[in-house]
Parts: structure tokens; sequence; C-alpha cells
């Protein structure tokens, strides 16, 4: 499945994910605004995908910038750069993509604003085509932790649906499922925006992966059952000491996979790791809608006027996490020590 893709024309399309599983519909995106709206309202989400499509959403501003100086050049896009880095306050990956392709237009040695706008186009299509195939590297590193007959519990959407197309966490179980292995999957529905129901589910069926929803609040008696074999789940930042934010409800997963000797993973590539973090309290949790929480599928479901805390996500330590899956390899603790050699060595 594509999250997104580029046209000849110059136009990004990208996948509503806000509609599915039921409706399967392109966003045509003419604008860098537009791209930011669309990560803004979940349209495109996933710390990894809305890299990718700022990226993409930089390469379409720069195909509105018709004159002026290089410095002009350069200073127009830094405002769109601005919007983008915006949208979305936790994903580590937003920034990064779009701060790697300010540096590597600036880098461009040229005037000409047609050779710059190849620039910025190549390196959206660079982050693109790393990613996925980054997954795919991981998901062969990952499937290691993966044994025989796994029942795999993950949260939110980790999958193609929140990358450039094969997934993180997901990607580690369809890399399992490639080599052979029995699997199953628990997906938990997620709360507020059911992204496990709604989308880790439906691309388990699409794989042929068995598949079963719980409610979030069944995870503990799931794994007092003795039917969880190990937790994996993505992740939208990392820090240098390995405290992981992620979908709101992974903390309280990772406490009961402890609770229970269950081993709780997590997938991400080494552009989610930010290495100016130390601790998992210097990480900006974007807060949300109360509407996301007050209604369901445009139905009300909470009194009028009621108080709402809607936190996107949570921050899961890192002596709760038994292994980071990344596209170099698995890291262990302490982390301290393997993040930073893994990110720069």
């Amino acid at each position: 499945m594509e999250t997104m893709r580029w046209l000849e024309e110059g136009l990004l399309e990208l996948l509503d994910q806000t509609g599915l599983p039921g409706t399967v519909n392109y966003l045509r995106c003419s604008d860098y605004h537009e791209v930011a709206t669309a990560i803004k309202n979940l349209s495109v989400r996933g710390a990894p995908a809305i890299g990718a499509a700022a990226a993409y959403g930089l390469a379409l501003a720069a195909g509105k910038i018709e004159t002026g100086s290089r410095e002009a050049y350069i200073a127009e896009l830094r405002e769109a750069a601005g919007e983008l880095a915006a949208t979305r306050p936790t994903a580590v990956n937003l920034c990064w993509a779009v701060d790697r392709v300010m540096r590597r237009l600036v880098g461009a040695q040229s005037d000409d604003p047609a050779v710059l706008r190849q620039v910025v186009l190549d390196e959206a299509h660079a982050i693109h085509q790393e990613d996925e195939s980054g997954n795919r590297r991981m998901g062969k590193y990952g499937r290691e932790l993966i044994p025989q007959g796994a029942r795999i519990l993950t949260h939110c959407n980790a999958g193609a649906l929140a990358t450039a197309g094969y997934g993180t966490a997901l990607g580690v179980i369809r890399a399992a499922r490639e080599e052979g292995k029995d699997i199953s999957v628990f997906a938990g529905e997620t709360r507020p925006l059911l992204q496990g129901a709604r989308l880790t589910a439906w691309e388990m069926c699409q794989e042929g992966i068995p598949v079963t929803v719980i409610t979030d609040n069944m995870a503990g008696y799931l794994m007092a059952k003795g039917m969880v074999d190990l937790v994996l789940v993505g992740a939208d930042r990392i820090t240098a000491g390995g405290d992981v934010a992620n979908k709101i409800g992974t903390y309280s997963l990772a406490v009961l996979a402890k609770e229970h000797n269950i081993p709780f993973y997590v997938a991400a590539p080494i552009s989610t790791v930010d290495l100016s973090l130390t601790s998992g309290s210097e990480i900006t949790i974007e807060e949300r809608d109360m509407a996301e929480v007050t209604h369901l599928a445009g139905q009300q479901i909470a009194p009028t006027g009621v108080q709402v805390w809607n936190p996107a996500f949570d921050v899961t330590p890192a002596r709760l996490v038994a292994a980071i899956i990344t596209e170099r390899g698995i890291v262990r603790p302490p982390y301290m020590e393997s993040i930073r050699k893994i990110v720069e060595g």
C-alpha cells in the first residue's frame, strides 16, 4: 500500500487515513499548506510518514518560488519549513526531515531556481526511499526477536501506513511472517482515535496475518491469561538515554509487560532518536482537541462542557524497554552508551 506518492505534474497524493478502513481515498496536495493540514488532521500520521510528507511539502513550496535571489529563495522556503515543522511537536522525524532538506538546499552550489527546486525534490525522494529500505532492514534485524508461534501485542499503528510503505513494529512482524514463522497479533484499539482497531487490524488483514482486536483496558488480563509472548511498538521520539515517546497508552503496556515478565520491544529508525535529550521529561508532549475524546464517529459520548485532558503521547522509561530495533541493528541496555554508538557509528 502507498502512504504517499509524488506525481510527475508536481503534486503530492496522501492516503487519507481518517477514512480507513471503510474508505480508501487519496488527498491531492498542490501546496505545502495542504500538507501541513493533512499532518495536523492525521490524514497522514506516524513519525516516519509525516517526516517524508513534510519533505515533499517543501518540494511543493519550492515549486511555487519563481524569482528572487538565492538568499530570498532560501528565506521563503524557511517559512514553509517552519510551518510544517510546527504541525506535530512530539515526532522528531518531522523536524529531522525538514532540517535535512534545508541543509541540502543551503549546501547546493547554484543560484538557479530550477536547480534549487530539483535539489529539494531529490532530497524528499531520498528520504522517502531510504525510509522504506531502512524499514526492511529493521524487519530483518527484529525478526530474530520473534519466536516461532509468537503472540504479539502491539499498540497504535506502526506499519506501512505510518511509514513510507513497510513499517517499523509491523515491519518486524511482516519480516517474521515472510521468514515463515507462524505468528499472530493482538491489536490494542488505541483510544481515542482507534488507530489499532482501524489501521493495524486493517493492515494485518491485508497481509493475511491473524489479528485480534482488544480494547485498551483488556491488555492486563490478556497478559495474566498467558496469551502474550512479547509487546512490540513503534516510537515518535527516543532520547539518548533510551526513554521512548509513543502513542498514549504505551507506558501502561510497558508497566504491565514488566509485571508479567514479558519482553517489551520498540522498533524505530535512527531518525527517531534525539541525542539532544537525555530524559523523557524533556520531550514536548502534544495535546490534542478535546473533541477526540468527547466524540466518537461524530457522535457526542460525553456531557457537554466536561473537562478533558487529551495528551497524544506518553513516555516509557528506558528501564522498561528490553531492546530497541533499528535499521542498523538491535540496541540493548545500557542505552546511554549503546544508542549513541549506533547513531554516531
